[in-house]
């Protein structure tokens, strides 16, 4: 496994724009009420106070993704983590407004969460449009190393599935030379069609249109636990 401090500067800048009032009513009200436990093992149990199914987002962006799939299976339990705050602000909206008591919130590092998890307890997890870390020389900074897949194999079930999209085109090569390295997850594309066209249960983020409005092509992958 890589390095564990290598692998632990996975994003840059923290700061956004300033938070209006209503937005810091937000997370003084409801971020409490939200957040994943700052301390100690998590489970399903723990946070949702019971068995339910897991699922596990890391870098939600404004929440759209996240607050899709937890409004299309209201019987999962959702952890989302992201390090900037105008983030969490919109997933927070998006937990007020379509009134969600499936999801679970963790502003900082999701590595640090995910190893809180138990082994083999995830049933998806999701990295869409992570930080690319352009330059070569922060290459191990993406997520998409073997430090990070060692922990994220770690912790989905045999069968279940990691998805990653990006629009980058080095995120795409250098993601795509890591995971052919690994035996312990299988792409399931068959054709180029299937990491072309996003699938019909991958809510569609602002992030997303906006690369398709700049032109850039977004690639959709789909890797199931062995």
């Amino acid at each position: 496994m890589s390095d564990p401090v290598s692998i632990r500067r996975l994003y840059g800048r923290r700061a956004g724009h300033k938070l209006r009032q209503g937005q810091s009513e937000l997370v003084e009200a409801l971020l409490p009420q939200v957040s994943v436990p700052e301390s100690g093992p998590l489970d399903s149990q723990i946070l949702f106070g019971d068995s339910r199914p897991l699922e596990f987002e890391i870098g939600f962006g404004a929440g759209e993704h996240l607050a899709g799939q937890a409004t299309a299976r209201p019987d999962h339990g959702f952890i989302g983590c992201e390090p900037f705050l105008n983030g969490v602000v919109g997933a927070l909206g998006h937990i007020r407004d379509g009134d969600l008591t499936n999801v679970r919130l963790h502003m900082g590092d999701a590595l640090e969460i995910l190893e809180r998890l138990p082994d083999a307890s995830l049933d998806r997890l999701y990295l869409l449009h992570p930080d690319p870390w352009r330059k070569a020389r922060h290459a191990k900074r993406r997520m998409v190393n073997h430090g990070p897949m060692d922990i994220i194999a770690a912790k989905l079930k045999p069968g279940c599935e990691f998805r990653l999209g990006t629009d980058h085109p080095v995120y795409v090569r250098w993601a795509m030379m890591i995971m052919n390295q690994r035996r312990d997850f299988e792409w399931q594309a068959k054709t180029a069609e299937d990491f072309l066209t996003r699938p019909d249960d991958w809510p569609e983020t602002r992030y997303e249109r906006k690369a398709r409005r700049l032109g850039h092509e977004v690639w959709y992958f789909r890797y199931v636990r062995v």
